[in-house]
C-alpha cells in the first residue's frame, strides 16, 4: 500500500463532493505557428492545459507541443515508410501462421 502511495503520489483522486460536470473543469489555450492564440485545433503547435480544484484554484497545468521531425537517415517519406513496416508485420504473421500450420 506504500508503494502505491508514492507511485501516485502527484496524481489526485477526485473528491467525492467534487462535481463530476467538465464545466469549468479546466481551460486549455491553442497556439498557433506564429505564436498567436488560436481556437482551431488544427492550427495549434502548442499549447497548455490549466486544471482547476473544486475551488476555481490551478492546480496542475500541462504543456503540449507538436512539431514535424524529418529523419535524415530515413530514404523515403515517413508514411511510405510505416507502410513498408505494415508489409514486413504482414509477412512474419503470414510466415508464422504457415509455420504454425506445417509444424
Amino acid at each position: 500500500m506504500e508503494n502505491e502511495r508514492r507511485y501516485n503520489r502527484g496524481v489526485r483522486r477526485r473528491a467525492e463532493t467534487e462535481p463530476r460536470s467538465d464545466e469549468g473543469a479546466g481551460q486549455s489555450r491553442l497556439y498557433d505557428a506564429q505564436g498567436r492564440v488560436t481556437t482551431d485545433p488544427a492550427r495549434a503547435v502548442t499549447g497548455e492545459v490549466l486544471e482547476l480544484d473544486q475551488h476555481r484554484r490551478l492546480s496542475q497545468r500541462s504543456w503540449f507541443r507538436i512539431e514535424w521531425i524529418e529523419f535524415r537517415w530515413l530514404p523515403v517519406s515517413e508514411p511510405a515508410f510505416l507502410l513498408w513496416v505494415l508489409a514486413a508485420f504482414v509477412v512474419v504473421w503470414v510466415v508464422v501462421a504457415i509455420w504454425l500450420k506445417v509444424f
